[in-house]
């Protein structure tokens, strides 16, 4: 079997996913990886034969994002073009986790396709939204890379095609430790918005992931890391709690050790204030705005009890073969 898997690199959510899947995937067939968008910032292990730059985020300063670099870096014509000459006839089944070119693609080239992954369970009307929903972010959800076929991840099974996340192979064969450091990953923050808050809890010593950091150092009570996936995994394995947005990868393997978590979605990401809508439920405490009172914040919700379900992982070879069962079911 020849399977196509679209990898959606508007974040390294989509990415860990996938090398967490290919050796699982492997025992299905041969597998060819397309490379869309270009935010993200881990090491791809993964036999990437096909890329384009599609369409990714970009981050205002201080924890939004800025629609306007977002708008002006789309190039239509390039994205029909990555489209057209995609040959996604020569595969027998075509996996798309949430990438945009890859479902036009396949209504161009009349090719059956399943949209795979956490996107996906936002097909369920029962799957968690906000108090105010957004109509542009619930029609970008649903028709952004729209398939036939739809199998969802997701923290709880909101419906029958919504599946447990997927947790790394690190993750699931941990020792979870408390060594007392606090994980910081918000991608969609610059270092000077958060620093002086941290800064200020002198007794706290925090792992900060960045992106433009190129090597690991510590200054007062902070070190600085690069993103990198071993490294995170290490910090997260052993921290006291995790200050992240309201991403769903992190926060799942977060609930899965059992960790703290403190998540910060990103302003007008519709997605994230979904994720954060159900974290909420699950009794994860959400922050919408980062002001002058973030260390207190950050104090109280150390001194806190925490009591989060226990997250499941995901039952991977199980899944696939539903996927694969059930990919031409018509």
């Amino acid at each position: 079997m020849k399977i196509f898997y679209a990898i959606q690199a508007t974040g390294n959510g989509h990415i860990s996913r996938a090398v967490q899947l290919y050796p699982y995937l492997q025992k299905f067939g041969e597998v060819d990886f397309f490379l869309s968008g270009n935010n993200a910032s881990l090491d791809i292990n993964l036999p990437i034969k096909f890329k384009s730059a599609g369409c990714s985020l970009h981050y205002s300063k201080c924890g939004g994002l800025n629609y306007w670099d977002i708008v002006k870096n789309v190039n239509p014509k390039q994205i029909y073009k990555d489209a057209d000459i995609l040959p996604l006839k020569n595969y027998d089944v075509v996996i798309n986790d949430f990438d945009s070119i890859t479902a036009l693609a396949c209504k161009m080239q009349k090719v059956h396709s399943v949209q795979f992954g956490h996107q996906a369970s936002f097909l369920s009307p029962l799957t968690p939204r906000p108090e105010k929903k957004s109509l542009m972010g619930e029609m970008i959800l649903k028709h952004y890379a729209p398939s036939p076929k739809h199998i969802g991840l997701h923290f709880d099974k909101y419906d029958d095609f919504i599946f447990p996340p997927v947790i790394k192979d690190e993750i699931v064969n941990a020792d979870p430790k408390n060594k007392g450091h606090i994980t910081v990953y918000l991608p969609s923050f610059q270092q000077d918005c958060l620093e002086k808050a941290f800064n200020k809890l002198s007794n706290l010593s925090f792992h900060w992931f960045l992106n433009d950091i190129q090597t690991t150092h510590t200054i007062k009570n902070i070190t600085y890391y690069p993103v990198n996936q071993a490294y995170f995994n290490e910090s997260l394995i052993n921290c006291e709690g995790i200050i992240t947005g309201g991403g769903f990868e992190t926060p799942s393997e977060a609930l899965y050790l059992g960790k703290k978590i403190l998540s910060i979605p990103i302003r007008k990401h519709y997605e994230q204030e979904c994720n954060a809508a159900a974290l909420k439920k699950l009794g994860v405490p959400v922050l919408y705005d980062v002001g002058d009172d973030f260390d207190l914040i950050i104090e109280n919700w150390l001194t806190s009890p925490i009591q989060y379900p226990k997250m499941k992982a995901n039952n991977i070879p199980e899944t696939l073969q539903y996927l694969f069962d059930t990919y031409n079911d018509k």
